[in-house]
């Protein structure tokens, strides 16, 4: 599923029986939710991945409806606001002209999530859409009202409305290094080879920075941390910009002349994708850390464990060396429940999240945010703990003083 998770993301949120697991099936153009007149019978999310022209692939979400009762109907739909953290665009479903608390608690949680959303009035063909409650959503919740039927689909309808309200940062992904680079510069990727390496193949983010210096006609020049020195002494031209991992980021800044802007893969995503102004504002909390505190360290895929996981064993060992404090970690992957209540934490660590959308990592980041607590992430925690902190962001310290986007 790696690859799937970051494309768009849309959500079909609804009661029962307003029809989501047919709507679903009638924009995938099969079936792939399970129909039935029983309610609830809908459990877990269901998810698809189909083209849509204009964006591209994007994964439809089929969620159990937010009515659902008893014991198991309350899990059910803990589901489904989880999925939430996941989704881009949401489809509020609704029938029979019903709409009341249910939906208006559901429109709060996108409001909550800052997820856009249109409405469709599923089963028209049963009952119509009456003109005013069409009138009363449109104007209270300045969205379109789509009057649909499965029996009788205009799916080209729903696409449109898709293409209309899907925000341009779930598809059209900013640049890693276009605007820090021009014409024939190079740009130095230093690249370790060791027992987290995939076998056969570099890890994505070194990939799509080769892509993405390569579609910004700049030079790619990759190499191994033990071949540093040898090519640093014979380089010409001098590189415009060094990139590394952050695992040597030590011997990097060591190597690397201070004349040459140097930062890490890790970095250069979260400038792409993560939280970036709240990482620079939080990271220096390294520096405050006490002993006894608790530290959050998210990973946002599952992957094999080796024995000098960087996220699992390095991480931990260098900022409990940097700080000389006793402090506690947890680990959590994925979208998996925190062990605690976020407000226990000190400082929360967020990976690069290669393979998740912009939009599933603030998500992720939230609770914290909101919370104010601080946070980081491993090429920003890594680069502080080993005092390179503010060498490693200059690049794009240097585009905000120049007043351009950087986020």
């Amino acid at each position: 599923m790696k690859g799937k998770e970051s494309k768009p993301h849309i959500g079909i949120f609804g009661r029962r029986n307003n029809g989501k697991s047919s709507l679903i099936n009638t924009l995938a153009g099969q079936d792939i939710a399970i129909v039935s007149e029983i309610a609830g019978t809908t459990t877990d999310p269901v998810k698809k991945s189909m083209e849509i022209t204009g964006i591209g692939p994007v994964i439809l979400i089929d969620t159990a409806g937010i009515d659902d009762i008893g014991e198991l109907g309350t899990k059910r739909v803990m589901r489904t606001i989880e999925a939430l953290k996941t989704v881009d665009l949401a489809i509020l479903v609704i029938a029979d002209n019903q709409f009341d608390k249910t939906e208006l608690e559901l429109i709060e949680q996108f409001d909550d999530f800052i997820i856009p959303f249109f409405i469709v009035h599923n089963k028209s063909d049963i009952q119509s859409l009456e003109t005013e409650l069409n009138h009363k959503l449109t104007e209270k919740f300045k969205t379109d009202v789509i009057e649909f039927s499965c029996l009788n689909p205009d799916k080209e309808q729903l696409v449109a409305a898709i293409r209309k309200y899907m925000p341009q940062s779930a598809y059209k992904t900013n640049t890693l290094v276009g605007d820090l680079i021009k014409y024939g510069d190079v740009v130095l990727l230093i690249t370790p080879i060791d027992i987290e390496a995939p076998e056969g193949r570099l890890i994505l983010p070194q990939v799509q920075v080769i892509r993405d210096v390569l579609d910004h006609d700049g030079v790619a020049v990759v190499i191994k941390e033990r071949e540093v020195d040898a090519y640093i002494r014979k380089m010409s031209p001098k590189p415009s910009l060094v990139i590394t991992d952050s695992q040597v980021f030590l011997k990097a800044d060591a190597a690397i002349p201070k004349d040459i802007p140097l930062t890490s893969f890790s970095i250069v995503l979260a400038r792409q994708k993560g939280d970036f102004e709240n990482y620079v504002k939080g990271t220096p909390a390294i520096g405050k850390l006490k002993d006894a505190d608790r530290v959050l360290i998210l990973e946002s895929c599952t992957h094999h464990i080796s024995c000098d996981d960087i996220g699992r064993v390095k991480i931990p060992r260098w900022l409990s060396n940097f700080t000389g404090k006793q402090l506690k970690f947890d680990i959590v992957s994925g979208f998996d429940k925190l062990p605690v209540s976020i407000h226990d934490y000190a400082l929360v660590v967020q990976c690069g999240g290669c393979v998740i959308t912009r939009k599933q990592l603030i998500s992720r980041l939230k609770p914290a945010v909101d919370a104010g607590i601080p946070v980081t992430n491993y090429g920003m925690a890594i680069a502080y703990s080993h005092g390179i902190f503010e060498r490693a962001i200059a690049p794009f310290v240097k585009l905000l003083k120049r007043g351009d986007d950087y986020l």
